[in-house]
């Protein structure tokens, strides 16, 4: 649920042994009425809004989401990520606006430094493992985690 009458969908698509052994979920843009059913096969067949390293079994015992369904259509799953140890903010700093140390990967690949990113890397998906939480952020639109550089 992303607001008192809408929900969205996503769909576990794999485990990342690179970032963690973290599941990788993809998130459809659509939005459906809470009350909604629509067809799953429908669903996986729509425009993916993002991809996003989580812990699902997390967000189910907090209640923030359920497993409605199982798929074995499971999209291109030769996504792009990126990621950055530069974030954040230390006691008293400004926080870091622009790294110049990021690397990217795919799933289950090797971490590949890049410096700056450049057009091709910059539209790479974030690939922190995000808390259930800040998943439910992304759901709804907006940036997640706040703090992160580009």
């Amino acid at each position: 649920m992303i607001s008192e009458t809408k929900k969205r969908y996503f769909q576990y698509v794999a485990n990342d042994l690179t970032q963690l052994n973290s599941d990788v979920i993809r998130a459809f843009k659509r939005e459906h009425d809470l009350g909604a059913e629509p067809e799953l096969s429908k669903i996986v067949k729509g425009e993916v809004e993002f991809y996003a390293h989580c812990v699902t079994k997390w967000g189910l015992k907090m209640g923030l989401w359920e497993k409605v369904g199982n798929i074995k259509e499971l999209g291109d799953r030769e996504i792009l990520f990126r990621c950055t140890n530069e974030y954040g903010t230390g006691i008293d700093e400004e926080p870091v606006k622009l790294s110049d140390k990021w690397h990217v990967w795919k799933i289950n690949g090797d971490f590949e430094p890049v410096g700056l990113l450049d057009d091709v890397t910059r539209r790479a998906y974030v690939g922190l493992v995000i808390n259930p939480r800040g998943i439910i952020e992304l759901l709804k639109g907006n940036k997640y985690p706040p703090l992160y550089p580009d």
